[in-house]
């Protein structure tokens, strides 16, 4: 099965100032995309983007991608660069280290939603009209496997954001994808990324070891954009070895 060429492909990737999201951002430079990063922290995506080797193509702009009108403004400027994105990576997420119920503070639970499950839908709802009329495009939602069964070690605000992002962008490449647009749903388990800084325990380092990293992460996300466009992913499980998944 032949592959696409990703040279010169647009790359939008909010959290990508650390974790996951940079190791997307990375590997899809390397394959020639030209790649934005995203995040709240402009520093962190300044330091991410003197990082990329020589000759990659990487622009930032920080960004809330809770905050509806900072994604739209967000997707606006990418697109005044370099069009419409071909390719979006939702990553940006985060976690609460007070996070079973009997702990959870009311407000830090709408925040986890906000980010991880509104945030999606923003950047997915402004890159859209876009695709749309390209009759082209890929989206990618980084969910977790806490999206697909509940997990106390994640939490209920983590888990229930999740599995919310599951069900949203599911249905919307059931409905895209006459217009050509793929989506897929990434459900990684266990990976070595700054968000474990928000555990209530921390991580010891013999466990981080076996951990996947991100750039586990960002080999299949690669593989699934070279895909020729009668093919589609729609979710893609991804654990390590040691952590179970029925």
């Amino acid at each position: 099965m032949s592959s696409q060429d990703l040279t010169d492909k647009t790359v939008l990737v909010t959290g990508g100032g650390s974790g996951i999201g940079l190791g997307i951002a990375r590997a899809l430079a390397a394959e020639g995309c030209r790649v934005a990063i995203s995040g709240r922290n402009e520093q962190k995506l300044a330091d991410a983007a003197a990082a990329f080797d020589a000759g990659q193509t990487v622009a930032y702009r920080p960004c809330d991608v809770s905050d509806r009108a900072d994604a739209n403004a967000l997707v606006e400027w990418f697109e005044q660069q370099w069009g419409s994105p071909d390719i979006l990576v939702n990553s940006a997420g985060v976690n609460v280290a007070k996070r079973s119920i009997a702990d959870l503070d009311p407000e830090e639970f709408d925040r986890v939603m906000a980010i991880n499950n509104t945030g999606t839908f923003n950047c997915v709802h402004a890159v859209l009209p876009g695709m749309r009329r390209r009759k082209s495009g890929l989206i990618v939602n980084i969910s977790s496997i806490a999206g697909k069964r509940g997990m106390r070690l994640a939490g209920v605000a983590y888990c229930a954001s999740k599995f919310a992002v599951a069900a949203l962008c599911t249905t919307i490449g059931l409905e895209e994808r006459a217009n050509g647009i793929h989506v897929t749903n990434v459900y990684p388990g266990e990976v070595d990324t700054p968000i474990l800084a928000e555990r209530p325990v921390p991580v010891p380092p013999e466990k981080l070891a076996q951990m996947l990293k991100p750039e586990d992460v960002a080999a299949c996300v690669v593989t699934i954009a070279k895909l020729p466009a009668r093919a589609l992913v729609p979710e893609l499980v991804i654990t390590p070895l040691y952590q179970e998944y029925a």
